[in-house]
Formats: C-alpha cells, sequence, structure tokens
C-alpha cells in the first residue's frame, strides 16, 4: 500500500541512504556530491517547494519535489528518487503521479514539466508512458566531465 505525505526531518537520513551509486545521485541531484549528505538534502528541500516522501506501508521509499512552481501554470518536479527495494514495482509511477496530482490541485498548473539525463532509460520510458513529450534538450557534464544530453519533459492537461 502506497501513500505520500511532505518530507520529515527523521525522512533525510533515510533518502540520503536510496542514491547507490554517484551516477544514481547525479540523475536525483545533479549539484550534490556523493554521497548524498542531509546537509545537501536539507539545503536543496530549503530551496523548494512540496518536498514530499513515498511510504510504503511505514517505510519511506521515495521522495520528490518541485524546483520551480508558478501558479496557475506550471509546475517542475525535480530530485526524484526511489528506493532501491521498491524499483521496478510502480513506486516511481505512483509519486510521480502524486506530483503531478498535486500541481494540478493545488497549484491549479496546466502542465508539469520534468526533466532526464539521457542515461536514465527507465526514468525517461516511465515519464513516457505516464503521458510526457520531450520538448527540449540541454547539454550537460556528468561529474566525470562527459557530454550528456538532459531531456526536458512536459505533460499538458487537456481542457
Amino acid at each position: 500500500m502506497l501513500s505520500c505525505r511532505p518530507v520529515q526531518s527523521s525522512d533525510l537520513p533515510i533518502i540520503c541512504s536510496f542514491p547507490q551509486t554517484a551516477q544514481e545521485l547525479f540523475f536525483m541531484f545533479p549539484k550534490a556530491v556523493y554521497p548524498l549528505t542531509v546537509d545537501q538534502l536539507s539545503q536543496a528541500i530549503s530551496e523548494r517547494f512540496d518536498s514530499t516522501v513515498l511510504i510504503a506501508g511505514t517505510d519511506v521509499v521515495g521522495f520528490a519535489n518541485y524546483h520551480k512552481c508558478e501558479p496557475g501554470m506550471s509546475c517542475s518536479i525535480g530530485n526524484v528518487i526511489v528506493s532501491p527495494i521498491v524499483r521496478g514495482k510502480g513506486a516511481g509511477r505512483y509519486l510521480v503521479q502524486t506530483m503531478m496530482a498535486i500541481a494540478r490541485d493545488r497549484y491549479h498548473a496546466n502542465q508539469v514539466e520534468i526533466s532526464c539525463f539521457n542515461q536514465n532509460q527507465t526514468a525517461l520510458l516511465l515519464y513516457s508512458k505516464l503521458g510526457f513529450n520531450p520538448y527540449a534538450i540541454e547539454e550537460r557534464q556528468d561529474p566525470d566531465g562527459n557530454r550528456v544530453a538532459l531531456i526536458h519533459m512536459r505533460y499538458e492537461w487537456k481542457g
């Protein structure tokens, strides 16, 4: 049974354990330095909106927020990560759909944006299945200095 709630300070060490590699952390939080620390995560939360955790039973198993929100227009989802123990089981879908619903219901957004690095095929496929469509590609560098593509995607509510 999955549910979501606002993040609490006691959740932060748990969330910091989710990225298993520097690459996973880069996908979730490109500005962070591996391993993710409570201080880095706290700083991101303080600069963002609606930091939300995904709960399975009583366990925190996911996290996401908005890095930009313009009421009546658009919200941009960021810092999406799911615990390794629930990956591939619908948890990411539930979390992103919850963030989409918050954008629509709380902020009356007519669109939601999300960005994903080209190497993160699992997330790209999920976002596509949820109805997100690419609208721009931005060149970035990964922590090793390699060229990567950040694919910006958008979901728009019709009507």
